[in-house]
């Protein structure tokens, strides 16, 4: 019986569980905002690309001479 007592009123499990959860929380927002962050900077290098694209062939670029 007292073992039964024991586990009914010990707090380790459902401590462990609520950790767990936390965790799983941290890591879902780490991966949204990683993602974010990453389509950002992707978006932005794209469109400098484009318009360096765009200097470049305003500028005559491509000649290769002096």
């Amino acid at each position: 019986m007292t073992w039964l007592h024991r586990f009914l009123t010990e707090e380790d499990g459902p401590t462990a569980v609520e950790y767990a959860v936390m965790l799983a929380l941290i890591i879902v927002v780490c991966i949204v905002a990683i993602g974010s962050t990453g389509f950002n900077a992707s978006s932005m290098w794209g469109s400098n690309e484009s318009k360096l694209d765009v200097a470049w062939q305003a500028g005559g670029g491509g000649s290769g001479g002096s």
